[in-house]
């Protein structure tokens, strides 16, 4: 696979984190070449604050690096991939300031890029939040493939930015053209959002759960959840448990619930859902919690951990892939003690008993209907 990715400012050498010799998935798009492209032969000025936000493995900060911007993401896998492919071309990670989507902003904005999200909410809220440091001369650019750029992303620019028009399409990758105006009424952000869990879900009925923008269903409890839910394990005296891949931390908490003296990780790679989490708990529970933002369970030491209770994601933005799955299975074996155990749910059609059975030598359907099967598998005792 070509990992070199040319630019105006050069070519770099580019790779998702973490790093896999097998991931035939590169680390930039035909959007950010686009968009580097344009800057380009455009001369925009570029001796401002200049902001990227959304950038999905550092490709555009690091090529922007010569030009100290500063990086606003979501992701920690971003932001790891970003530090380390700054190092592998010889960038003073100096140059570049990490910020995530949980920091204020830099008070003033000259140049805000921004790689288009999946979330429409997190765009929302992100243009909400940046808004204030935009000024009339501010050069605001969005990116995206066709496919991610539709006509929700333009009026969110343009309600909240100012006027938003698009370029033709390139390698099937398009740029959004906003003209701030700092006059615009943007109304009030609406994130983070707040709403009631539906009764019959057992010792969740009735509470409140937070949600930031960009977490999964963030206005009501998805149907997945809920059937997690009804068939989680119960009264096993668990005493280290590991939400994985937490999300707003509804399945962590009615973990807590059950058992008030465990001690439960929080852990999801996205600094919105850890928030989210935290928050959640904090309103509903009280007891030994700790809430992380990093890369499943690597930290975690081996053996330490009772139970594990995930819901493994299969997309990578717009990539269907199980890579992330098998990373959270193989760290939940690692860090699981001997007997502790794995209980997650997943789409019937992913086949994740075989993954299970493969790395743990045995996998138990607990519970299944026409779409989701929630699967357990045990760390055999040496």
């Amino acid at each position: 696979m070509n990992d070199r990715m040319s630019t105006p400012w050069g070519a770099y050498t580019l790779t998702r984190f973490p790093e896999d010799p097998r991931d035939r998935l590169r680390a930039w798009d035909a959007s950010d070449a686009y968009l580097l492209r344009h800057l380009a032969a455009s001369e925009t000025p570029l001796d401002g604050t200049v902001v990227v936000v959304g950038d999905r493995w550092g490709a555009l900060t690091t090529a922007l690096a010569g030009h100290r911007p500063t990086q606003i993401g979501d992701s920690f896998l971003a932001r790891e991939a970003t530090g380390a492919n700054l190092a592998r071309n010889g960038v003073d990670p100096d140059t570049v300031r990490l910020l995530t989507t949980q920091d204020a902003p830099p008070p003033r904005i000259d140049v805000l890029l921004v790689r288009v999200p999946k979330s429409l909410a997190l765009l929302e809220d992100q243009l909400h939040r940046l808004a204030p440091a935009v000024h009339e001369g501010t050069v605001v650019l969005g990116t995206g493939m066709v496919k991610e750029i539709h006509t929700s992303t333009l009026k969110l620019f343009e309600r909240i930015l100012g006027p938003t028009r698009t370029s033709l399409a390139e390698q099937k990758a398009r740029l959004i053209f906003c003209t701030p105006d700092p006059a615009l009424d943007r109304g009030a952000n609406p994130w983070p959002y707040r709403y009631r869990l539906p009764d019959g879900i057992g010792p969740l009925s009735g509470r409140t759960v937070t949600n930031h923008a960009g977490v999964f269903c963030a206005d009501r409890l998805d149907i997945g959840t809920r059937f997690f839910l009804g068939h989680l394990p119960r009264g096993r005296g668990a005493e280290h448990i590991v939400d994985l891949g937490c999300g707003n931390g509804v399945v962590g908490l009615a973990a807590a619930l059950d058992a008030p003296g465990a001690e439960v990780l929080f852990v999801d790679e996205s600094y919105q859902a850890v928030a989210s989490a935290e928050a959640t708990y904090r309103d509903n529970a009280e007891g030994k919690a700790e809430f992380r933002v990093g890369d499943g369970l690597s930290g975690v030491p081996a053996g330490s951990v009772d139970l594990v209770l995930n819901n493994p994601p299969f997309h990578s933005h717009q990539a269907t892939t199980d890579a992330t799955a098998w990373r959270m299975f193989t760290g939940a074996r690692r860090a699981l003690r001997p007997g502790g155990e794995l209980w997650m749910i997943g789409n019937r059609h992913l086949g994740y008993h075989v993954k299970l059975r493969r790395l743990f030598g045995n996998s138990e359907v607990v519970a299944s209907d026409a779409k989701f099967v929630v699967l357990r598998a045990v760390k055999k005792e040496r």
